[in-house]
């Protein structure tokens, strides 16, 4: 079974654990080390792009090159 709790690691060693760790005997464990975001993205917002694509009035047209198999 795995399970994974969150700590703090800090100058070498784990210095918060912020759960209970739940093994009460000698066991095998692996870190990953997360990186912390240092900035936030603010959020897209819808429209942004307005008036920048288009499309032709024949988009839906039937294509020449295609009329042997057609």
């Amino acid at each position: 079974m795995l399970t994974t709790i969150e700590g703090t690691y800090e100058d070498g060693q784990i210095i918060h654990w912020h759960e209970t760790p739940p093994a009460k005997k000698k066991v095998k464990v692996l870190v990953t080390f997360l990186e912390e975001e240092t900035e936030k993205k603010q959020p897209r917002r819808g429209g942004s792009m307005a008036g920048e694509v288009w499309m032709d009035d024949d988009f839906n047209a039937p294509l020449n090159d295609l009329s042997d198999y057609m």
